[in-house]
Parts: structure tokens; C-alpha cells; sequence
């Protein structure tokens, strides 16, 4: 560390062993007993600036009381931030996604109304404590230092309210843990097998009727628009990240419009699946998961719902949702290559529109049973511009181009 004295009386202090760029690249240097007199030619320097007079604030301290005001304030506004719809993230989400389920309920609670306020308490306390040390133990504050080197009143202090504070988070987190495990009397149990990369849905208790879930891509919507020669025809020739860019481009509107194959239904980019599952509103749905290959995860965030599919072995979660509608969620565990692209489609509807899907599905039409659960939530699907392109990449299309694909 070099200190220099500058003409307007000013100290800087130059750490050359982290920045040694400082005493190279154009900088002249002349030393006598002590005294360091530097003229800079260099640009580029990375300094400390110390004000001359003692007890002053200085800029490092200044930018720390601006950095506890910012921080607190940021920390508070978390709550106020725009928040995920229910069953799909958002643009620009803070918080966790909107609950359909008891459970989810509760969990929101625990973080949004809980946790979330005691760990801002102890940031803003904490930012503050360390504000005000800096302020009243300054050397033009308190130029004597104090000798004090222990208090045991402060110590006996700062040693239970933290195990107070943990008490206070672990008895409503112990009493979630106990109600996610839980399981109440299933109406309805669903096998989930992962596989790389997606799911095969069983239904034991409704003549064990099977469903396959890919998820949609962006090959698969043009090929569906323009068929196979078609496709090959316009997109044969490309390979590589021409090929991807191409297909991301042509498919953005298809997104928004799908082919008939799809039922003509909103469709969301590496959220839809070909073959979404359904199951009834306000029934008690067991799910047992399991996975052919390597751990999965079978996570839908608006139903609380989080558990892996480990191979050879069976773990079970359980949800009941309150609202009819479509939930997304995706595997959450890192599982290869296209870990991405195992997106899970849950559309919740009424118990007539259910059986009528379980009877499509047993036909093996599945282009009707998506009809039927298409149907059965209709009104519910949002229809505005900003709705529709929730969770959608839409680079370049606007209102405008949106209103023509409805139409």
C-alpha cells in the first residue's frame, strides 16, 4: 500500500500488490525518505480517495449508508414486485407462483408472509447496526477508542434471539413439512414415469388407460403447418444454429395460432406437451412417480408439488386443486442433454368433462380428448395480447400481429 499526497491536500491510497497496473503504464515515480510524489500519465488507475481532513465521512463510507438505504429498499419492494400467474411463470416474476391448492396456499404464506419479512428485519437491522458503528466509532466521533472487549449481557443476547428467530421459522415450517406428507384418501391415483426426456402417465383406477407427454417444439409446429415435404423442402438445406434460428423464427406465429393437429388451443413454448393429463377439480389426487433411466423431477409449482423420480424406486406426492385450468410445470433435476424439454401439463376440469376425456383417451383419440379439455376451460385461457404471451419468447411480434392470429 503507497500513500501520495496530491496538490489539493487530498491522501490516495494505492494498493500495488492487487493493482500493480498502477505503478507500471506510464507512471513516473520519484521517492525521498518516505515521501512519494507520483505524476500519473495513465488513464486507467484503480484508486481509493481519502479526504484530508480526519473524521470525515468518507466516499467508501458514504456509498455504504446509499448502499443500506438502496438494499433496504429493495428488500422491501420484493413483496410489492409483479407476481407469476397461476400455473406458468411470467415476465419479469418476483415470488412464487399463484396457489391452487391447500397446500400451495399455505406454503405462499410461509414464505411471502413469514420468512420473507423476518429475513428483511435482520438485513435492514443489520445494514443499520453496521451504519451506525461506522458513524459513532469514527475517529472524529470517539478519537479515544474503548477497551472494552467483551459484554455479557450483549453476548447472552446475541446468542438466544437468533435460536428465538429459528424457533419461529422451524414450528410453521415443521407443521407445512407434516401436511405435504399428509396423504389424505385418493379419488384418483396417477403413475408418473420419467424417461429421457418425457413423462408416461398411467391412470390405475380408470381401466389403466396410458398417456404420453413430449413436448412441442418448433420443428414439430411447422411440420404440422407445412408437412413433411414442406418442411424438408424450406428447411432441409439448413444445419447447425441456421436451422435453429430459421424454425424459432417461422414458428413464433404458430405459438400463438397452432395447427389444427393441436385443436387450434394456446400453446406455450417449452411448456405445452402433445398429450396434456387431466384430472378433476376439488379431488384428492395421488401421484406416484418413478422414473426408466436417470432422476427426474415432477414439479408443478401452482400445486405445491415437488417430488423426483428416482429409477427403481417410487416416491409419492398428492395435490387437490380448487380451480379448473392448465398448470404447468417441468422436471426440476438436472437429467441430460434435453433436461429442458420435460415440461408437465396438468389441466384441471370439471368431473363431467373428465370422463369424457378418460372415454376419448380409452378410444385412442387423443386429437379429441384435447379437444375435450380445450373445451371444458374455455373462458378461463387468457385472450389479450399480454396473456397470450406469457412465458412466450415474442421477439418482433406485436398487439397488431397477435390480433391477426386470433381472428
Amino acid at each position: 500500500m503507497v500513500g501520495i499526497k496530491c496538490v489539493d491536500r487530498s491522501y490516495w491510497l494505492v494498493d500495488t500488490l492487487h493493482f500493480p497496473a498502477f505503478v507500471t503504464g506510464g507512471a513516473e515515480i520519484r521517492a525521498s525518505h518516505g515521501q512519494v510524489e507520483r505524476r500519473m500519465t495513465t488513464t486507467r488507475t484503480i484508486l481509493t480517495r481519502m479526504p484530508s481532513k480526519v473524521g470525515q465521512p468518507t466516499p467508501l463510507l458514504r456509498t455504504m449508508l446509499l448502499g443500506c438505504v438502496i438494499g433496504a429498499a429493495a428488500l422491501a419492494g420484493t413483496t410489492l414486485m409483479a407476481h407469476a400467474a397461476a400455473g406458468q411463470p411470467v415476465s419479469g416474476q418476483i415470488g412464487l407462483q399463484d396457489s391452487v391448492t391447500q397446500v400451495m396456499d399455505q406454503i405462499r404464506w410461509f414464505h411471502n408472509s413469514w420468512v420473507n419479512p423476518i429475513i428483511i428485519a435482520i438485513t435492514i437491522f443489520v445494514m443499520g447496526l453496521m451504519a451506525y458503528a461506522m458513524w459513532r466509532f469514527s475517529e472524529k466521533s470517539n478519537p479515544v477508542p474503548s477497551k472494552l472487549t467483551h459484554h455479557t449481557g450483549l453476548e447472552v443476547a446475541w446468542t438466544v434471539i437468533p435460536i428465538f428467530i429459528l424457533i419461529m421459522i422451524a414450528v410453521p415450517s415443521f407443521k407445512l413439512l407434516f401436511k405435504e406428507y399428509e396423504f389424505p384418501k385418493p379419488d384418483l391415483t396417477i403413475k408418473a414415469t420419467g424417461n429421457a426426456w418425457f413423462w408416461d402417465y398411467e391412470y390405475p383406477d380408470n381401466d389403466k388407460i396410458k398417456v404420453t407427454a413430449n413436448m412441442i417444439s418448433d420443428e414439430e409446429l411447422l411440420e404440422a403447418k407445412l408437412g413433411k415435404d414442406g418442411y424438408a423442402k424450406q428447411f432441409g438445406a439448413l444445419t447447425g444454429v441456421q436451422l435453429t434460428k430459421a424454425l424459432y423464427q417461422e414458428s413464433k406465429p404458430l405459438w400463438l395460432n397452432p395447427p389444427e393437429k393441436y385443436a387450434g388451443g394456446r400453446l406455450i413454448r417449452q411448456l405445452s406437451v402433445d398429450n396434456e393429463i387431466a384430472v378433476p377439480v376439488n379431488k384428492v389426487v395421488h401421484v406416484l412417480i418413478t422414473s426408466n433411466d436417470v432422476i427426474h423431477s415432477w414439479t408443478v409449482p401452482s400445486f405445491g408439488s415437488k417430488t423426483q423420480a428416482v429409477p427403481g424406486r417410487v416416491t409419492a406426492t398428492w395435490f387437490q386443486a380448487y380451480k379448473e385450468g392448465v398448470y404447468y410445470g417441468q422436471c426440476s433435476v438436472l437429467c441430460g442433454r434435453n433436461h429442458s424439454s420435460m415440461p408437465i401439463a396438468v389441466r384441471v376440469v370439471s368431473d363431467q368433462a373428465f370422463a369424457n376425456w378418460v372415454a376419448a383417451v380409452k378410444a385412442r383419440d387423443m386429437k379429441k380428448a384435447r379437444g375435450i379439455l380445450l373445451a371444458a376451460t374455455e373462458g378461463i385461457e387468457p385472450r389479450s395480447f399480454a396473456e397470450l404471451t406469457t412465458g412466450l419468447q415474442t421477439d418482433g411480434l406485436t398487439p397488431s400481429d397477435v390480433s391477426e392470429t386470433l381472428k
